[in-house]
């Protein structure tokens, strides 16, 4: 019982390490929402956390939106002509200042429908950018200086995925060594204006939710990229699958970001590399210049849970 008091405890005060406050805008930052596992026709809290998405992204000036996958409950989209495109996003994600570019990974839900119906809405709708199953864009910065972000799948990186009725067709038709070799082809770029290195996937390396910290997949895909991560010295991993808000930070330069409850929220523990670990239901605010990354951690009340901020 007192394990327990102690854990609740920790947890509690993980998620208030910072004591809630508003939204601050970084002038001259490049600024963009994180969120993920949220299309579920507007119910369990993805409308109120997509409303509040609206009111901070016109606050702080926001320029994009990254989604972390699992973009289509419960079974992803079927053609880029699925009702669920209007139910679960059009009609949701409706505020001016959530009309600019969407950057989608996918998440296993997803690979339960047509995952290339995901890449064939980008010729259909002006936001939605996903020009393949993984791809990379450079986001410029002050002094002429770039972030790069490599969007990728992890999907094909989970074995037991290849004998799931749901998701083996699917992942069978990607070529999970092509897509290794291209994330070390992009990260290894050596320009100058290349200030911050970001990879955005679905499927977590590290994670204080209680069920899946070593679970198959997680161990899969942190043994198929934590190498590449640690070679490449990327500044920050983000994903989502759990539906938590979590900041983690093992050995390594690496941060792990988990942006997962746009909509489904689920009970999350902690473990010693926890910085952040909450089961609210919101998304981040990354804002980002040549020297400094800050991370606003926001629930679905508009409020800040948790801050961080890295330094070049």
């Amino acid at each position: 019982m007192k394990k327990v008091f102690y854990l609740l405890a920790s947890i509690c005060l993980l998620a208030a390490k910072a004591e809630a406050q508003e939204v601050q805008k970084h002038e001259g930052a490049l600024k963009f929402l994180v969120m993920g596992d949220w299309g579920r026709v507007g119910e369990d809290h993805q409308k109120p956390v997509a409303d509040q998405m609206g009111k901070v992204a016109k606050q702080i000036g926001s320029e994009f939106v990254i989604s972390t996958g699992d973009n289509f409950y419960p079974r992803g989209v079927q053609s880029e002509f699925d009702p669920l495109w209007k139910y679960s996003f059009e009609d949701i994600y409706t505020a001016f200042s959530l009309q600019w570019d969407w950057y989608p990974v996918l998440g296993n839900h997803d690979y339960g429908g047509n995952p290339d119906a995901q890449v064939a809405y980008s010729k259909i709708s002006r936001r939605w950018r996903m020009p393949a199953r993984y791809y990379t864009k450079t986001f410029q910065i002050d002094g002429g200086n770039e972030v790069l972000v490599a969007f990728i799948d992890t999907n094909p990186l989970i074995p037991d995925f290849y004998k799931n009725k749901d998701y083996g067709p699917n992942v069978i038709s990607q070529d999970s060594t092509a897509q290794k070799k291209w994330l070390d082809k992009v990260l290894s770029t050596t320009s100058p204006k290349v200030k911050w290195k970001l990879v955005v996937g679905h499927h977590p390396l590290f994670t204080a939710t209680e069920k899946r910290r070593e679970s198959y997949d997680t161990k899969a895909v942190r043994a198929s990229l934590k190498g590449v991560l640690d070679k490449h010295q990327v500044d920050a991993y983000i994903c989502g699958h759990d539906h938590d808000l979590q900041h983690l930070l093992p050995p390594g330069k690496t941060h792990y970001f988990v942006s997962g409850s746009a909509s489904e929220s689920t009970a999350i523990g902690t473990l010693p590399i926890s910085k952040l670990a909450s089961n609210e239901y919101g998304f981040m605010v990354f804002s980002v210049t040549s020297n400094k990354l800050n991370v606003q951690v926001v629930n679905q009340d508009g409020k800040v849970i948790y801050t961080t901020e890295l330094t070049k």
